[in-house]
């Protein structure tokens, strides 16, 4: 039990922290792979260690269906689905954005796993309407928030952070910085807190793909938002702010590789995307962990992470998403040359 609320176990946990032998070497950083890509439904990823906690507290309150909201290929509605399926609950997503023309990457999953998509005009009008049409079928509706960011789904990452730093310390890199995609923050928040809970030396930095606020003053708006949910978390969850010394200046957040856009198709993101394939042959994806890696490139290519350093990625998953058209259709126009046809 975690701050008052317990889960039901889905993971086989922990997952694996690697070394990137090929990427240390190529950098001149000791890079370490925190592979929450690998928990172990529908091609996984860290929403998963969340839905630990909701799954618990939605069989507590008799639920018999999830939903969920995202953008039209969340990962997170994917899992939602994922873990209804498994557990014997029915699920839906809802989604503001327009249908894509077709169903791949996630949204294929979803259909695969019986898990309707609604796309609706409006978000909040929608995702109520999606409520009491199933409601009045008869089903005791549980509704979790998009990225499964709230007080609840944050705790899987507070467990998470344990986790890590228990196994940092036996690898003796217990003064490392993990850096870590920040969507919905989440994952960011949990994380924070755990460090901040078991003592750990473990410093967090975070890599912003959702614009937040104005341009110019995305971290400025991003640590505000932050500032609140953290507030609102611990009120929520009955525990003295004091007990974690949390200041809006601890939030340790890089806005330079959002790129202008959320979930967009950018070539520098592609090309540390095949980097990471072709040194490691692990697969990361165009809207978040891409982007996370491409901080720990850059950083270390400019000299902003110091050579000999120790860098913890956390690959959150996301697998799907390198099957979305817009970025596919980008990935394939690149990858023709390694195609050999009738040349032999």
């Amino acid at each position: 039990m975690l701050f008052g609320h317990d889960k039901i176990e889905i993971l086989h946990l922990p997952t694996p922290l690697e070394y990137l032998k090929n990427v240390s070497e190529d950098l001149g950083i000791n890079v370490y792979c925190k592979r929450d890509d690998l928990t172990n439904l529908a091609t996984g990823g860290n929403k998963l260690r969340k839905l630990e906690y909701f799954l618990k507290d939605a069989m507590d309150k008799g639920a018999t269906m999830l939903i969920t909201e995202g953008g039209a290929q969340t990962n997170h509605g994917r899992l939602t689905a994922a873990v209804a399926a498994k557990y014997g609950l029915k699920c839906a997503i809802v989604t503001a954005d327009e249908y894509p023309g077709e169903i791949s990457a996630n949204l294929l999953l979803d259909g695969m796993m019986g898990c309707p998509v609604f796309f609706v005009s409006d978000m909040e009008t929608g995702r109520q309407a999606v409520i009491d049409k199933f409601t009045a079928e008869g089903e005791k509706v549980y509704y979790v928030p998009m990225g499964g960011s709230n007080e609840i789904g944050m705790l899987g990452y507070v467990e998470c952070a344990i986790e890590l730093d228990r196994q940092a310390r036996d690898l003796d890199i217990a003064d490392a910085t993990i850096y870590v995609t920040v969507g919905s923050m989440g994952t960011y928040l949990g994380m924070l807190l755990g460090l901040k809970e078991c003592g750990s030396d473990l410093k967090l930095v975070g890599i912003n793909v959702l614009p937040y606020g104005e341009v110019g003053h995305e971290e400025e708006a991003l640590r505000k938002a932050l500032w609140n949910y953290y507030n609102s978390s611990c009120k929520a969850l009955g525990l003295d702010t004091d007990r974690f010394d949390i200041k809006p200046e601890d939030f340790v957040i890089e806005t330079a590789h959002i790129h202008g856009a959320y979930n967009n198709a950018v070539e520098e993101v592609r090309e540390v995307m095949y980097y990471l394939a072709r040194k490691e042959a692990i697969i990361i994806d165009p809207c978040y962990t891409g982007k996370t890696f491409e901080a720990i490139y850059d950083g270390a290519k400019n000299g902003d992470i110091p050579q000999g350093s120790d860098v913890i990625f956390m690959h959150t998953g996301g697998l799907p998403g390198i099957y979305t058209r817009h970025h596919r259709v980008e990935l394939e126009r690149e990858l023709m040359p390694y195609m050999h046809i009738g040349e032999f």
